[in-house]
């Protein structure tokens, strides 16, 4: 049905390499923190991710009824929190950390959509990590930054039914593409200054954050749009069991953020939790309980 490369492509692979690129694209950012604040990197993001997207799908919003319309400006102030809060976090706590906190909002997105009450086994476990994290006495993981993660999960939640919405219409890559520019209009201001700042004293962080924008917003929005297109949202939400591990592991390879035992043990409770739904939602398809994918 899709005559796009990316429809040949099984829709799990998409999303797993949609995880890869905004995580690791996200260690890239944080390298230039420091120059630029988190701010001015999210407005430097999301200007270069809604040019990108724009360029290449080129939307025709005169087309568009006031139904998707009021999609695109839902998807894109999501986007605006998601990507502003995120950097916000991983500015005051380690990659891994904020990442975890913020997949709460996917795990929701799942959880919510299941009907078993063995799956609340699964939501207390990844509780029990967020608590881990949450309980940090001695200061390692400040406070502001458990709530900015978490507030980006909850605009991540946000994220990912409107775009499975929007992905349902006539033009999803132009809906998608107009969100990141709603998304940049609304984080620029706050982030403009700095951005400005730095990049007079380092024209090169342009360069920089034109790959950033690619790897983390123009791939893995695409991406994933194509993947929502053909995945129901609850398969989606669990298959991101990933980014917390993921996040991890660019925040090691890219930052040299090591995670004491408290982090790796909170991150595995939300991981492990993720892989539950995902068995569980599973099991539940191969018996012919769970007719959500034809019914979108």
């Amino acid at each position: 049905m899709n005559p796009s490369p990316l429809g040949r492509v099984p829709a799990p692979l998409l999303a797993v390499a949609a995880i890869v690129s905004v995580q690791f694209g996200a260690a890239l950012a944080k390298t230039h923190f420091e120059a630029l604040g988190p701010t001015g990197a999210a407005a430097l993001r999301l200007a270069f991710g809604a040019a990108l997207l724009l360029v290449v799908f080129r939307p025709r919003p005169w087309r568009w009824p006031r139904r998707t319309w009021l999609g695109v400006v839902v998807l894109g102030l999501a986007l605006a929190g998601m990507n502003s809060l995120i950097y916000l976090a991983i500015d005051v706590v380690p990659l891994g950390v904020a990442v975890t906190l913020e997949f709460l909002g996917p795990l929701v997105v799942a959880l919510v959509q299941t009907r078993r009450w063995w799956d609340a086994a699964w939501a207390l476990l990844a509780l029990a990590g967020v608590v881990l994290l949450g309980s940090d006495s001695s200061g390692a993981i400040p406070f502001v930054g458990v709530l900015l993660a978490l507030g980006a999960g909850a605009f991540w939640a946000c994220y990912i039914l409107a775009n499975a919405a929007l992905g349902r219409g006539r033009d999803p890559m132009g809906a998608l593409a107009t969100a990141m520019l709603v998304a940049a209009l609304v984080v620029v201001p706050f982030g403009a200054h700095d951005a400005t700042v730095a990049v007079r004293a380092d024209p090169r962080l342009l360069l920089v954050f034109l790959v950033v924008a690619a790897l983390t917003s123009a791939i893995p929005y695409a991406l994933e749009s194509v993947a929502l297109r053909r995945l129901p949202t609850r398969v989606f939400g669990v298959l991101s069991s990933l980014g917390p591990a993921v996040a991890a592991l660019a925040g090691l390879v890219v930052l040299r953020e090591a995670l004491g035992p408290r982090e790796v043990v909170a991150l595995a409770c939300v991981t492990v939790a993720s892989v539950g739904v995902t068995v569980a939602a599973g099991r539940r398809r191969r018996r012919g309980a769970l007719p959500e994918a034809s019914a979108a």
